[in-house]
């Protein structure tokens, strides 16, 4: 009723009856709900540019028809777009720019999604069609797959290269039943000295359980052997141009690649978070998404001035000297130029955004929303949405280097507090803007670099545990936490410390994406790491409770740690800091128990509080950094030591006794730690 009584009044005061795209417009309002997405949703249906030309136009005249720019805002479609200005030259000219400059990213948006959908196509095909011909080799299909998807080359491929292929198929269905086996293992009758009797001994279930280990740890060492030659066999293949040698996981590994190349941006993003989940995508995808951290796309420098100009209103040569042309680093969403502040002379870093992207990025990922709800939907195995969940509210953030800037100083405050060597670049805010960001320049290279660090003469040891120390600080120091969740390599910078002679220091930098932890949750998450470096369960089962997670508190506890919650029962059993199996089959065991509970995992993810989420994104980045470092610190020990401390300051509110129980209990955790890496160290 009150829409047609505007709607009458409207048309008394003369205002112009709805027109065609108008109607248009407000059918698909309550979809898109923002005038961006207006012209992707007209773009779809043919008539981009005759909107976006035209509806501004055509509303300036209606406001010049009209006396009482109230009634109008309340009465059309476009409302939020009428100005409250007469009609000029310039106005019109201000329109058009307008409209033409939002016209090409909304086109650049869908040919992205387009090559999206063609990529996922490809890939979805690819893989079903090679597990359809491996069941009819040598028929007329698998020829015509060889011919489609390895351009008729398919016979020629390396047939030790087949028979290693069946050989891990093989290891991997026997390593499956061997962790089943182990993870779901009871009293066993048969092995009782008397058949008879409910069940074995306590001495002969635990030999059982050591054997059964056993044979799971010789499978995963065949399995890991056997990848190893077969990533030879590949490598060799690639360089001497067989194709069809690349394999099902390769070829489609690059396709990935290429797609988050030529899109860029958003993409970029994903592609860098996807290198990092190691434990569940195969070798091929890590290999070649991990290219992501060190060659990502470059802004042409014309794009680079622009920007600048867009932001502090002066070229880069104006407001710097020697403000390079060339970036000493490209990352998804930005890039890094030097140069020289005029008034102190001291060395500058300016990341400056890629031009186009603020208006492109929700409608990229708005696409890949799409996308992967498709794939849920069509594979069972394919349950990735969490992953643009957790990117569509952080995205922006990250697109604000203004609140970058302020994120940096905050965690300057607290390593300061904390007295770890560890770095953030100084944030000069009279050249900082929503996309441009000045910091002063800090040398460094990267903590994965192995070589640089032998060069440097520092310890490994001493660089894994303070990397390890610095974001389990953030995480459980201060209240709230206050956490940097993108630790991926190429942001955490490494260097001898200036005053101390062989000892590290390192230069933490891109402070996009961070998370506060709430005091509850903080609370929650510190008594669970505390339970499982002391292999408490009670009190890991309590924690997970508080997490909102029951039933599944052992997965929880095996994502956090990367490693099967049976090692926290052993133990639980033996008072041991250190039951992590070692050897070569390690990680083949975490990889397949990653596959056996892919399912769970995706359910666990859906569960568990949203502020979990970026906490395993910097798990997984830590857990990288890690590996390439040789694995050199029990991650378990640090964190514990940080979680105890927490679990104690939260309970020393209480009376006399409580304050004395805690602080036994914290004494404990650090008598336990301590004397484990005296051990370690000697060991």
């Amino acid at each position: 009723m009150a829409s047609a009584e505007r709607g009458g009044r409207g048309e008394e005061e003369g205002v112009a009856s709805p027109q065609p795209r108008e109607m248009i417009r407000v059918a698909i309002a309550p979809i898109v709900g923002q005038r961006g997405r207006m012209a992707l949703a007209t773009t779809c249906v043919g008539t981009t540019g005759a909107v976006c030309l035209a509806a501004p136009l055509h509303h300036r005249a209606d406001y010049a028809q009209c006396s009482q720019p109230d009634d109008l805002q309340r009465s059309t479609p476009f409302a939020s777009m009428v100005p409250h200005a007469p009609l000029s030259l310039s106005t019109i000219a201000g329109d058009v720019e307008r409209s033409l400059s939002l016209v090409l990213p909304t086109m650049e948006a869908l040919l992205r999604a387009a090559r999206l959908v063609k990529t996922a196509s490809v890939m979805a095909v690819d893989y079903q069609a090679y597990y359809s011909q491996r069941k009819h080799p040598g028929s007329l299909y698998s020829q015509l797959y060889s011919w489609a998807f390895l351009d008729g080359s398919g016979c020629q491929e390396n047939e030790k290269q087949k028979q290693l292929e069946g050989t891990i198929e093989q290891l991997e269905m026997d390593l499956d039943r061997a962790q089943h086996e182990y993870v779901n293992s009871k009293p066993a009758k048969k092995q009782s000295a008397d058949p008879g009797t409910e069940g074995a001994s306590l001495s002969e279930r635990t030999l059982a359980k050591r054997q059964q280990k056993e044979e799971m740890m010789s499978i995963a060492s065949e399995l890991a052997a056997a990848q190893e030659e077969l990533s030879v066999i590949v490598h060799e293949s690639q360089e001497s141009s067989e194709v069809g040698a690349s394999g099902i996981h390769q070829r489609n590994a690059h396709r990935l690649l290429e797609l988050c190349r030529r899109n860029g941006g958003v993409y970029i993003k994903v592609g860098q978070h996807l290198a990092n989940l190691d434990l569940l995508f195969p070798e091929e995808y890590i290999n070649e998404l991990s290219s992501l951290f060190d060659n990502a796309p470059v802004s042409s420098y014309e794009d680079v001035c622009r920007v600048v100009r867009e932001e502090l209103g002066a070229s880069p040569e104006d407001l710097f000297d020697n403000f390079s042309k060339e970036p000493i680093a490209s990352a998804s969403l930005a890039q890094v130029h030097t140069a020289i502040c005029k008034e102190t002379g001291k060395k500058l870093a300016i990341k400056v955004q890629h031009k186009g992207l603020r208006e492109t990025s929700k409608g990229d990922l708005f696409a890949m929303s799409v996308v992967v709800s498709v794939a849920d939907m069509l594979f069972d195995e394919f349950k990735f949405g969490w992953i643009c969940e957790e990117l569509t509210p952080q995205l922006p953030k990250e697109l604000d280097f203004h609140n970058e800037g302020c994120n940096a100083e905050a965690a300057e405050d607290h390593l300061n507090r904390t007295g770890l060597d560890c770095v953030v670049p100084r944030v000069l805010w009279r050249f900082t803007t929503n996309r441009v960001l000045s910091m002063d320049f800090e040398e460094g290279f990267r903590a994965t670099d192995v070589q640089r660090i032998e060069e440097a003469g520092l310890c490994k040891r001493d660089v894994a545990k303070l990397i390890s120390s610095v974001f389990n600080s953030q995480i459980f120091e201060d209240s709230p936490g206050f956490l940097h969740c993108d630790p991926h390599p190429a942001n955490v910078l490494l260097r001898e410390h200036p005053t101390k002679k062989g000892k590290p220091q390192i230069v933490l930098v891109d402070h996009g994406l961070y998370k506060t932890l709430d005091k509850d949750f903080q609370e929650a998450y510190a008594r669970l790491w505390k339970g499982i470096v002391m292999a408490n369960i009670p009190e890991i089962k309590s924690s997970c409770e508080q997490l909102g997670v029951y039933e599944m508190y052992p997965l929880l506890a095996a994502m956090l740690t990367a490693r099967p919650f049976d090692e926290v029962v052993e133990r639980s059993q033996t008072r041991s800091l250190d039951a992590l199996p070692t050897g070569s089959g390690d990680e083949a065991v975490i990889r397949g128990y990653a596959q056996r509970y892919i399912k769970d995992i995706v359910r666990m993810l859906d569960i568990v509080p949203r502020q979990m989420l970026l906490i395993f994104k910097m798990n997984d980045c830590l857990r990288s950094i890690d590996t390439k470092l040789g694995s050199p610190v029990n991650n378990l020990v640090v964190a514990g030591r940080y979680a105890s401390k927490r679990v104690y300051e939260s309970e020393s509110s209480g009376g006399v006794l409580r304050l004395l129980r805690s602080w036994l209990s914290y004494v404990h955790v650090l008598l336990r730690v301590n004397a484990y890496e005296l051990f370690t160290t000697l060991r």
